[in-house]
């Protein structure tokens, strides 16, 4: 039975997520593979140099930052982390020869950034001849050395920008393959409809108003979140509130305690999101790719914000949504009154709607045969 690798980490929390779906997509699928889910930041915590000196993971300085919107100068920051990363790379690659010595991976997909050249380099020392696929969980690269490396590999992109920077980077296309979006967790296919009338009068909220739902990923947005909340309350729009602060438990308790003419549903972590979105109109939140890939799966317009602050690796995402007609993008939530404003004008949110209708992402369910295709021409595909 071939045995496949999943190598996903936690910062962010969207590469975890993603592994885990497509992981339960091919269980489901009932492929006769053995699927691991290999954390990479546990493997290679000995060579954490930050975790060295203060106690504390790279992954988990990343999310604190998120959370604290510590994002100024970002692009400065992820070059010093990569050129850490260049120090460490022969140690990282010994590290991962062993572990592939003693897993014997017939296939390797990587989730992650960064580490794509050392996943590569010590699958092919140890496991000569087992294909190294990097699946991009950005709608684009962030070169260099990000997503994509100039070596021998398979690479799963969900836009066609990304493979346009497959193919100049010298990759053949026999080793590109282009799927319909981002991976979504199955709960955005396999949702209960809900009565939106009945559940937003559960909630507190007004059945008739435009609903807007705030979520910046599972690390929330103190600063930003609580800006969006008060300049909305101060601008008289017919818009209600949906806010989804995740493991954010500070902001949500901040939410809570204030008072807003705005009605609103102030939530903490949760995995029902697709209920909250069925219960909303609009989307507002940062450009990652999974919220955005998410707002399009239940057909809300976004409002999202690129500025000085916006992480890199994001920043073609609002290329994206302006390109797509998917919603509108300004450079501060400062402008979220207008934005707002704008983009529920009957002709815009109609013009939005039905560009965010129009999209079909089956990712999930294409990866399992793109993964199988490649694991058959390796001559190892499983009966």
């Amino acid at each position: 039975m071939p045995r496949i690798v999943l190598v996903y980490f936690d910062a962010g929390g969207g590469h975890r997520a993603a592994a885990s779906a497509l992981a339960e997509a091919i269980r489901e699928e009932r492929l006769p593979w053995q699927v691991d889910l290999l954390n990479l930041q546990e493997l290679l915590d000995s060579l954490d140099i930050v975790r060295r000196f203060t106690g504390i993971r790279i992954q988990d300085v990343y999310n604190k930052m998120l959370r604290n919107d510590w994002t100024l100068g970002s692009p400065q920051l992820m070059r010093v982390l990569q050129w850490t990363m260049r120090v460490f790379h022969r140690p990282t690659v010994r590290r991962l020869e062993r572990h592939w010595r003693e897993t014997r991976p017939d296939l390797v997909a990587s989730l992650v950034p960064h580490f794509n050249r050392a996943l590569c380099e010590s699958l092919a020392k140890s496991r000569p001849g087992s294909p190294f696929v990097t699946i991009l969980t950005d709608f684009a690269d962030y070169p260099p050395h990000f997503w994509i490396e100039r070596q021998s590999q398979f690479l799963i992109c969900g836009s066609d920008h990304a493979v346009a920077q497959a193919r100049d980077m010298g990759h053949p296309e026999e080793h590109i393959f282009r799927t319909s979006g981002m991976i979504l967790n199955q709960r955005f296919y396999r949702y209960a409809a809900v009565d939106r009338r009945r559940e937003r009068e559960k909630l507190g909220l007004d059945p008739e108003r435009l609903t807007g739902l705030v979520l910046f990923g599972g690390q929330g947005s103190r600063k930003k979140m609580l800006a969006i909340d008060e300049r909305l309350g101060q601008s008289a729009l017919p818009v209600q509130l949906i806010f989804l602060c995740g493991k954010n438990e500070r902001l949500a308790a901040e939410l809570l305690a204030r008072k807003s003419p705005v009605p609103r549903v102030v939530e903490g972590f949760t995995t029902n999101v697709p209920y909250y979105m069925q219960l909303a109109d609009f989307f507002i939140g940062k450009p990652g790719p999974g919220s955005i890939a998410e707002a399009m799966a239940m057909h809300l317009p976004v409002i999202v914000e690129r500025n000085a602050w916006t992480l890199p690796q994001e920043r073609y995402n609002t290329v994206w949504v302006r390109e797509k007609e998917v919603g509108l993008v300004v450079a501060s939530f400062a402008q979220i009154g207008e934005a707002v404003a704008q983009l529920i004008e009957p002709e815009n949110f109609l013009h939005f709607r039905a560009h965010t209708a129009a999209m079909k992402n089956q990712a999930l369910f294409e990866i399992p045969g793109i993964l199988r295709r490649i694991l058959s021409a390796a001559g190892n595909a499983g009966n």
